[in-house]
């Protein structure tokens, strides 16, 4: 019935009925919540949900200082609700649960002034890891923030608390700053944009930015809903769209539009002294709109071919004494972690950062297979694992042809829910620890609607949602069983998830071409920088 799964639920006898005249109470630190309780139901109920409601039936949020702070103890008998939460971010956590014992109809948003039935039960719960993300990428193609607002909705459907935002890559730059405005005039927008991995131009422009007042209303969307935003500014790599818009900041004396096509990029930027100060500049207005105490630089994929080809790069090695490219890459990354660092926040990496050296507060977001992740629990560093071969939602979910995005790779919803984000390698082992959870990845290379992102991401990041909330163990046919009965509430929101059966007529997209069978040259470096990695194991 609960998605994800909660560590104890009891059924009880009878059944709360919420109606027009259930009051609704809450000690002082939960009235946040209650009021977001409120606005979800009452214009279902057709009720206010007052504290001075007549009644009978109440609903109580009391602050419990014995439970966990994510945790909450949630008790339905008929006439009475209580909701008992370690903080106001369990109290949510807790709302969210209450809610699903409700039928589906809770969720449409149209009022209809019907009593809601709730089955008796007792539910004990709490988190097992403090990091439960989901990253949007919104540079390839972008969304708009009403479509942002309603992805955190469904983020705090499933508990999931922080949201990776990439905000900036090869292909458009998204984030307004106030002291570069070429960023976004000429940055956000790209003539064109590559059809399927391999295809021809569509001939069409595409982009768009969030002005900061976006961002401001985004952040505190996501705060109200427990979920922390963290912005990901790429860097030295995915940087074309900058460079397309401030020439000085690469290593070519030729211009650069903004990217068109995807995979990986060979225009990087230099290391000059002025591109460091006017990538700090831009992070000290990312600062001013996301509070989170994380800021994620990228640090991936970076090819070396124009640092090896520039006397400026090279000259910066021996200056520095470094021994290769790779040395030159983490003292970059190195002068945004001191920058970060002297202003309170902590850097966030791609597990590439683990190549060169790495500041020990750095945190790595793993996403090559397992290897990144031990390699950076050993070494010492904290690991969100975001595994490629096991939590990458862009990939296609069967092998069939009518699926809407080609990717070689298939990752179904069977292999989402078998994930652990904890390595095997790891387990036993002290650096375990480090690993301070997990974040599926929506990326957009090939999703380019916002009904698109709801067919790749669900019900995939459902079956990652209970693998970041509950236990190590799996019972995939109990899960099935309660995503049965979450699906409505999925087609209620309006959810355009992928059907067992497999794509509905307008989610196919027949002839757009995916990934090949045969290795392509990018997955050969790939290859290449993993095998680094186990070296640092």
């Amino acid at each position: 019935m609960i998605v994800p799964k909660p560590v104890r639920y009891e059924a009880g006898q009878g059944r709360f009925v919420l109606g027009r005249g259930t009051a609704l109470t809450a000690d002082p630190a939960l009235g946040e919540v209650a009021a977001w309780l409120r606005s979800e139901l009452g214009p279902i109920t057709g009720g206010e949900l007052l504290p001075t409601a007549p009644g009978p039936e109440t609903i109580r949020l009391l602050d419990a200082g014995d439970l966990p702070t994510e945790g909450y103890r949630l008790t339905v008998a008929p006439g009475e609700v209580t909701l008992e939460a370690g903080s106001a971010a369990g109290a949510f956590y807790g709302a969210q649960t209450l809610r699903q014992l409700m039928p589906p109809i809770a969720y449409r948003r149209a009022a209809v002034g019907v009593p809601l039935e709730l089955p008796a039960a007792r539910i004990e719960d709490r988190p097992r890891f403090g990091w439960r993300g989901a990253i949007l990428d919104v540079a390839r193609h972008f969304m708009t923030k009403a479509d942002v607002l309603r992805f955190i909705d469904l983020m705090a459907l499933h508990k999931l608390n922080v949201l990776h935002l990439h905000l900036t890559d090869d292909q458009g730059w998204r984030i307004e700053i106030k002291r570069y405005p070429r960023l976004t005039e000429i940055g956000s927008w790209r003539t064109e944009s590559q059809v399927g991995w391999m295809g021809e131009m569509d001939g069409r422009p595409h982009g768009g930015f969030y002005t900061q007042d976006d961002l401001r209303e985004i952040v505190a969307h996501a705060a109200r809903r427990h979920i922390t935003v963290v912005p990901e500014i790429d860097l030295p790599g995915h940087t074309q769209s900058a460079i397309a818009a401030h020439p000085e900041l690469g290593n070519l004396d030729t211009p650069l539009g903004v990217g068109t096509t995807w995979g990986v990029g060979v225009n990087v930027l230099n290391v000059e002294d002025a591109t460091i100060e006017f990538f700090k500049n831009v992070f000290d207005e990312v600062l001013e709109l996301f509070p989170s105490p994380y800021v994620c630089v990228g640090g991936d994929e970076c090819p070396k071919d124009q640092w090896r080809a520039s006397p400026s790069a090279q000259r910066r090695i021996a200056e520095l004494g470094l021994r290769d490219e790779d040395e030159l890459q983490s003292w970059f990354i190195r002068q945004f972690d001191e920058h970060l660092a002297g202003r309170g926040r902590r850097l966030v990496g791609w597990d590439e950062i683990l190549e060169g050296g790495l500041a020990p507060g750095a945190v790595v977001a793993a996403w090559r297979a397992d290897v990144g992740a031990v390699a950076a629990a050993r070494a010492g560093h904290d690991v969100i694992n975001c595994s490629n071969t096991s939590v990458y939602l862009d990939y296609r979910q069967s092998p069939g042809e009518d699926e809407p995005l080609p990717f070689r790779t298939v990752l179904t919803l069977e292999d989402v829910y078998a994930f652990e984000p904890v390595p095997a390698e790891l387990r036993g082992d002290p650096a375990a620890e480090r690993v301070l959870g997990a974040q599926c990845g929506v990326w957009t290379e090939l999703i380019d609607s916002t009904r698109h992102v709801d067919y790749m991401a669900f019900p995939r990041l459902a079956a990652f949602a209970e693998t970041v909330w509950a236990g190590p163990e799996r019972d995939l046919a109990d899960f099935r069983r309660r995503l049965a009965d979450h699906l409505p509430r999925l087609e209620a929101i309006g959810v355009e998830y992928r059907r067992e059966s497999g794509p509905l007529p307008w989610q196919r997209r027949p002839g757009v071409p995916g990934m090949p069978e045969e290795p392509l040259e990018w997955q050969a470096t790939l290859d290449s920088w993993t095998a680094n990695l186990r070296d640092l194991r």
